[in-house]
């Protein structure tokens, strides 16, 4: 009976580190993105071919992932250039992400 209470306690003091590993893995994925787009609007990718340029360059995140270009396409491209060139937007995004 202590074994089993054993186990269930140490199960649920690891549910938290793994959520947390979780989380950080999706904002990871999302901050790639982010980046994916900023590199597509510096080259001056027009903004409805964000998609296919996107996907063109064979990105390494998970397909779901995909769906964020049109969230944060126009995010990106509403910005002046000279902010999208010098601002570390992925770690704006990341840190942003985790914070939640």
């Amino acid at each position: 009976m202590i074994r089993v209470l054993s186990v269930l306690a140490c199960m649920s003091l690891a549910a938290p580190a793994i959520a947390a590993t979780a989380k950080a893995k999706d904002c990871g994925y999302q901050s790639d993105v982010v980046a994916a787009v900023q590199a597509a609007r510096v080259a001056r990718v027009k903004e409805a071919n964000v998609p296919d340029h996107v996907a063109g360059t064979a990105p390494e995140w998970p397909e779901k992932y995909n769906n964020i270009l049109p969230l944060v396409t126009p995010w990106v491209y509403g910005m002046k250039m000279a902010e999208v060139k010098t601002a570390d937007l992925k770690a704006a995004w990341a840190e942003m992400c985790n914070a939640q």
